[in-house]
């Protein structure tokens, strides 16, 4: 549970409770962006709070534009909150993001990939970047690669890569230092029904090392597939929190999208 301690002299402090089951808690959290050229603002989040328990994969469901890769890369130090509070592994983004950044992993929404680079020099590269071994980083490299059926494709340079392949890899990347906290940004887009359904099952197997995994997404099936909970984000707000089956139950509905749709009258797909 996040609370304050009330300090005279300086902002209130955050303080995590020692018993505390969470690996991320956000409150009250936004990100304005203003600019000359445009006269109002742009609430790219506006207002946030949630919880995200420790090994629970928690998805950001909603629209293009809704605000979860803005909430991301708060959480991921990429860029900074206007208000609110975010405490990422016990730390907070605004003062400890060197600490942060050592238990996470990031799979960005853009695959992150030199493609003059085979596929297992760019992990390799990523790697040095964590100061790992170079026998720490093939061993770790080896196992995720033939756990997802690239260690062949590991050989050739990127450019010859589909885009599957390329999202595939960089969600390798984003394991390669074994983080604790995982954030996923529509790890999928890209990949056909056959890789993305795979991928699902290698996502959902890393509950079993206790990796807690924040997904961004607007695939329906993969919410459902995968989110232990859900968080539905439409123009920055949050609009609905639960797990999958509760909300479908809640709102009579046979899927997200109809939850979606109830809510806010509009379907998911319509803002893609």
């Amino acid at each position: 549970m996040l609370k304050t301690k009330k300090n005279e002299n300086k902002s209130p402090e955050v303080i995590i409770d020692p018993d505390n089951s969470n690996s991320i808690e956000v409150k009250d959290l936004r990100k304005i962006y203003t600019s000359k050229k445009v006269i109002e603002e742009v609430k790219a989040v506006d207002g946030i709070t949630f919880q995200v328990k420790k090994g629970e994969i928690f998805g950001l469901l909603g629209p293009n534009g809704a605000g979860k890769t803005t909430i991301i890369n708060i959480l991921s130090g990429l860029i900074s909150p206007t208000e609110g509070t975010a405490v990422v592994g016990g730390h907070n983004v605004k003062t400890e993001l060197k600490m942060i950044k050592e238990l996470i992993g990031l799979c960005p929404q853009k695959a992150a990939a030199f493609k003059f680079l085979t596929g297992i020099e760019n992990i390799e590269f990523f790697g040095n970047l964590h100061l790992m071994s170079k026998k720490e980083i093939n061993e770790r490299a080896e196992k995720l690669l033939k756990l997802l059926g690239l260690f062949e494709a590991s050989k050739r340079k990127v450019k010859g890569y589909s885009g599957g392949m390329l999202r595939q890899l960089n969600l390798l990347v984003a394991l390669i230092n074994e983080p604790r906290i995982l954030f996923l940004d529509e790890p999928t887009v890209g990949m056909d029904p056959r890789v993305r359904r795979k991928t699902w099952g290698f996502i959902s197997s890393l509950k079993n090392q206790n990796i807690t995994i924040i997904l961004t997404t607007h695939y329906i099936e993969e919410a459902e597939a995968l989110c232990d909970r859900v968080a539905i984000i439409d123009y920055g707000k949050l609009i609905a929190l639960g797990s999958p089956k509760k909300l479908m139950e809640e709102h009579k509905s046979k899927n997200l999208e109809e939850v979606f749709l109830k809510i806010t009258g509009r379907r998911i797909l319509e803002g893609i």
